[in-house]
């Protein structure tokens, strides 16, 4: 289970995320962990109510199979049963969109995770709380693999310093994100490099 995990809303998470999700070559699921501000379901075109059957709604833009479960209507407890749920009944990758910030609804999911991904675009700000975001992983003994610059063609000096972590990939900045050729490129660039890691 891969957390995608930042300091800040609207620092690409969501996207990156999906963006991820549809680049896995093999079934995936994206998971939607932010029960305030729900909004993987709605990038993906997918109803908000839970499936009928299976874990998730295909992803109808998808060209592998992806699923995607959006996050649960009622507050944030038992959030972390659900998730430990989905990571033990499925082989898939399990990708969570986590919320924002340093509460224990952001804390949940990093805690489940077998490892996390940070994601910030390249303002000042925005890297601070990254920085903090893979401090809260690490005291809750939860790895963090890399990060991921969004907006940006290059990531600022030092990012690497300062997130504990190498970037691993940029993604430029773009109108229609998932339908940019230049943003599909990263994130299959960002595929390959959580390829050969566990599935779990």
């Amino acid at each position: 289970m891969l957390a995608i995990a930042g300091g800040k809303g609207g620092s690409g998470k969501t996207t990156t995320a999906l963006g991820l999700a549809r680049a896995i070559d093999g079934p995936t699921l994206a998971v939607d962990a932010d029960c305030d501000l729900p909004n993987l379901h709605a990038l993906a075109g997918v109803p908000r109510a839970p499936p009928e059957g299976g874990h998730g709604h295909p992803d109808p833009a998808a060209p592998s199979d992806t699923q995607v479960v959006p996050a649960p209507r009622d507050a944030f407890e038992g959030l972390g049963s659900r998730l430990r749920e989905l990571r033990e009944a499925t082989a898939e990758l399990v990708v969570v969109d986590c919320p924002a910030g340093a509460g224990p609804d952001a804390t949940v999911p990093l805690r489940v995770a077998d490892r996390v991904l940070l994601v910030s675009t390249a303002c000042a700000a925005g890297l601070r709380d990254a920085a903090k975001t893979a401090a809260m992983a690490r005291a809750v003994g939860t790895p963090v693999v890399g990060g991921v610059v969004t907006r940006a063609r290059v990531a600022p000096p030092g990012v690497d310093d300062l997130l504990g972590c190498p970037v691993v990939t940029t993604v430029p900045e773009a109108t229609e994100p998932l339908d940019d050729a230049g943003v599909q490129r990263a994130y299959r660039r960002l595929a390959r490099a959580v390829a050969d890691r566990p599935k779990a």
